[in-house]
């Protein structure tokens, strides 16, 4: 596809029911992400998400998708701390799941977890620049590589992961002129998220461009629907219907 010109379009799944529509709707990419921590399970950032937790939501996507690529966020703690752990990790996720393919966050301090984890057959996707997993050591969401040494460290990064045989990666709330530098550098596709629009493809968290979660509202995010009001509307009209006794009517019941 990148070498054909055509975007990429990615976005979240979690389950079953919204991995079968976006898969309908033409999705190229579904990206199990360790999102699923903050918008499924309520916890203020990914951290705290399980493996096992992970390879529950990637099954249920996985069942319910056709033909799209499914990825599966490795989450924090899985990887990071020696390949052997890396390779084990994914083997779950691909073995109990049933999912294509893995990701990672970070460059240089996890590349012998990409390589193991590639030599084993298993296609590793990268993530650069905001990686939420670091939340912590960042200590903020602001946006990443701003200064001329951390971009350059980045763009070191993605070469390294791209000869660590990854097959595409994400740049995350980084300035769209460093984003379109190294989508033209490298040969993999160059996934943006706060990346500008001169990238290979696009990903998002379905649950905020579906206009579900209110309280975020990032620069980058395009609200293609509000379901929060949508959905609130239709539950508040349910309550009223079952107090007042008009659900259900006489044609509802047998």
């Amino acid at each position: 596809m990148k070498a054909r010109g055509e975007k990429i379009a990615v976005l979240t799944a979690y389950d079953f029911a919204f991995a079968r529509l976006l898969d309908a709707a033409g999705l190229d990419v579904l990206l199990v992400g360790d999102s699923a921590s903050n918008v499924i399970h309520g916890h203020e950032t990914s951290v705290p998400i399980t493996l096992d937790q992970m390879i529950d939501h990637a099954a249920a996507v996985v069942r319910g998708v056709e033909r799209a690529l499914i990825v599966v966020d490795m989450p924090f703690g899985t990887y990071q701390s020696n390949s052997q752990l890396a390779l084990e990790s994914a083997v779950r996720i691909m073995k109990e799941s049933g999912a294509h393919s893995v990701k990672m966050e970070g460059g240089d301090v996890i590349i012998e977890s990409v390589r193991r984890v590639v030599s084993a057959g298993i296609p590793v996707m990268g993530h650069l620049g905001l990686t939420p997993q670091s939340i912590y050591k960042f200590g903020s969401y602001t946006v990443r590589a701003t200064d001329k040494g951390e971009a350059e460290q980045l763009m070191r990064d993605a070469l390294l992961l791209q000869e660590a045989g990854c097959f595409a990666v994400v740049l995350e709330k980084i300035p769209a002129g460093l984003a379109a530098s190294v989508a033209k550098r490298l040969a993999i596709p160059i996934i943006g998220i706060g990346a500008g629009a001169d990238v290979d493809g696009q990903v998002l968290v379905t649950h905020d461009m579906l206009g579900l979660n209110r309280e975020f509202s990032p620069r980058f995010l395009r609200r293609y629907a509000e379901l929060h009001e949508v959905m609130s509307d239709a539950f508040r009209r349910y309550v009223a219907d079952v107090k007042s006794s008009r659900f259900p009517s006489a044609q509802e019941s047998y």
